[in-house]
């Protein structure tokens, strides 16, 4: 949920993956072994295992080489339990390190359930694009037409807020924001409460003239669904999602729900919910007393999500949100083909003179080029206690998911993608990157 230079989640997505590919990362050597483990199980693919205009860039996984970069990525950044898995055309693969909960030994798999954050956008985002294929909605309609009260709302599209281009100021960039959840963890949030902190800060920018990762727009389009269908967003999500995908441990839970389904996992972050919500780095002497090991890390699991909802409030598991993020990419969700088109083609560049390759923002779903023929559709999930990302390549048919349960390092890195940058080099035979063109400033 971090705002600022990476711009505010529920995710931190656009800009994070720059680092992915496009400059290499270190190999860290494993430490020690914890719970958990890799398997490979065969799959069926979901098409040919060779795309049609070159040779497979998909390797071979080694389940023991994947675990062990999994546990030297935990073990580096201090993750109690995280999971990751891989969907190829040879065969899915599962690694799972540590434990769901620290001082016992519950190893986290595939069916643990845990706070998904962000990546519930790509499922309001689904909903509305459904939605304009009934003809119930336009993407070109105002947000005024749907919600009363939104600054210049009149010209404010639903297409703008997908895009994250309205410029209405994002509510958890709120410096009184944070405070309040950390002073009262409990507390049940409304949309319209947390609207009327973003409504009380003037706008970035002009509709349209610009790009700001702003949770302000998911709330609006929560609010724009439930309008539409005549229904809470939680079951508008069952009726459409959950129940035509099989994602039986797939929630959107109620707003005065903190509980998560067992099999879960605790959530953990060092300091207040402030690191998780804007771009700031531990203070030296928070790093120091946690390396040292006089700081534990707060366990974040039962704060109110209520505030993210359509932003952020979903829960999951890895073995759901694998099913889920195939399903929505390879055109099982929306619907009508032109729409599926329209929401594959809808990522553009978040700033001005962004590199071939950089990661780009369209309707609730990111899209970066790892390599020409691989287009990596995803989305990142940060909110205090919990990290965790869902990306897929239609051409070569992989499925990445990953969580952690531990928000950020101590370096600040995200842990989701720091694993997500050691697991690309288990599944992926990628040429050696170019240097990439410098953004201007000024």
């Amino acid at each position: 949920m971090r705002a600022g230079a990476r711009r505010s989640p529920l995710v931190r997505g656009v800009g994070l993956l720059a680092g992915l590919v496009l400059a290499g990362c270190s190999a860290a050597v494993p430490t020690g072994g914890s719970a958990g483990g890799s398997a490979v199980v065969p799959v069926a693919a979901t098409g040919a295992t060779t795309p049609p205009h070159g040779p497979s860039v998909v390797k071979t996984i080694d389940p023991a080489a994947l675990r062990a970069a999994v546990q030297a990525t935990a073990t580096e950044l201090r993750i109690p339990g995280a999971v990751v898995e891989v969907h190829t055309p040879r065969g899915a693969v599962t690694a799972a390190v540590g434990t769901t909960e620290r001082g016992a030994q519950v190893p986290p798999d595939g069916a643990t359930h845990v706070r998904i954050a962000s990546i519930t956008k790509t499922m309001t985002s689904a909903v509305v694009l459904q939605l304009v294929g009934q003809g119930r909605l336009r993407l070109s309609d105002p947000v005024a037409a749907y919600v009363p009260g939104v600054p210049n709302g009149g010209n404010i599209t639903v297409e703008q807020l997908l895009t994250m281009r309205s410029g209405l100021y994002g509510y958890t960039n709120d410096p009184a924001f944070a405070a309040t959840l950390d002073a009262d963890p409990a507390k049940v949030w409304t949309p319209q409460e947390v609207l009327a902190i973003a409504f009380r800060h003037p706008p970035e920018f002009p509709p349209g003239a610009g790009y700001d990762y702003s949770n302000t727009n998911y709330a609006l389009l929560g609010l724009v669904v439930e309008k539409v269908c005549g229904k809470p967003l939680d079951q508008a999500f069952r009726d459409r999602l959950f129940g035509p995908r099989g994602l039986t441990r797939t929630s959107l839970p109620a707003t005065t729900d903190s509980s998560i389904p067992a099999p879960s996992s605790h959530g953990y972050m060092y300091g207040g919910s402030r690191y998780a919500l804007v771009t700031t780095p531990y203070p030296p002497e928070v790093r120091a007393a946690a390396e040292s090991g006089t700081l534990a890390p707060v366990d974040y699991t039962r704060q109110s999500p209520s505030y993210a909802m359509a932003a952020g409030g979903a829960i999951s598991t890895a073995d759901d949100l694998g099913t889920w993020i195939r399903a929505l990419v390879g055109g099982q969700v929306i619907g009508r083909p032109d729409l599926q088109r329209q929401w594959l083609d809808s990522p553009m560049p978040t700033e001005p003179g962004a590199p071939a390759g950089a990661p780009q923002y369209g309707y609730g779903i990111e899209r970066q080029m790892l390599a020409p023929t691989v287009p990596l559709y995803f989305h990142f999930g940060e909110m205090p206690g919990y990290d965790a990302f869902a990306g897929h390549d239609p051409v070569n048919h992989v499925t990445i998911v990953i969580w952690s349960n531990l928000t950020v390092g101590l370096d600040s890195r995200q842990t989701a993608n720091a694993l997500l940058s050691r697991v690309v080099e288990q599944v992926y035979a990628l040429p050696s990157p170019e240097p990439a063109a410098p953004v201007p400033t000024g």
